[in-house]
């Protein structure tokens, strides 16, 4: 438990809101958000009970139940389609039908790769935007915009409300 003794905002000229929030608990440094959140809270946030700071997403090639290897030689990787792992276990994931991606299998192995990369380029985005609020005043005019980009994307990424709306 800590007592939040002052909330510090970090402005960026010309945005409506804040690029990032810190607290000052007075221990000597300052907090992000998430490391205030109890554990059981911060993976409870995105409602699958996983934080995706311990994601291991990786790709597995499942066997074509339809096609073979002679019939799918213009595939990537032929008699195989991907599947992206999202749970340790091997359990959950992201697939697509057989009939998509013979109709596009490159684009399927793009997704896949996109998809398997996703909680790295989540934390990249932190990084990048952490980096531009301690350094606003040297960052160049194209990086505090892209900076701008990647604060929307990681907020449509974690607010499950914005996520609601857009759906409705």
């Amino acid at each position: 438990w800590a007592i939040v003794e002052r909330v510090i905002p970090h402005w960026v000229k010309d945005v409506a809101e804040p690029l990032r929030v810190t607290y000052d608990v007075g221990l000597g440094r300052e907090f992000t958000g998430t490391e205030l959140v109890s554990e059981v809270s911060m993976r409870q946030r995105d409602g699958t009970g996983e934080d995706d700071l311990s994601d291991n997403w990786r790709i597995h090639r499942m066997k074509n139940r339809w096609q073979g290897g002679e019939e799918s030689g213009h595939h990537p990787y032929p008699g195989t389609f991907p599947v992206v792992m999202t749970d340790e276990y091997d359990w959950g994931g992201w697939r697509v039908p057989g009939a998509e991606y013979d109709r596009n299998p490159a684009k399927i192995e793009y997704q896949a790769r996109l998809i398997c990369n996703a909680p790295h380029m989540l934390r990249t985005l932190r990084a990048v935007i952490d980096l531009v609020a301690r350094h606003r005043e040297s960052v160049p005019a194209e990086l505090l915009e892209e900076a701008r980009s990647a604060s929307a994307i990681l907020r449509h990424v974690y607010d499950v409300s914005e996520g609601v709306r857009a759906a409705e």
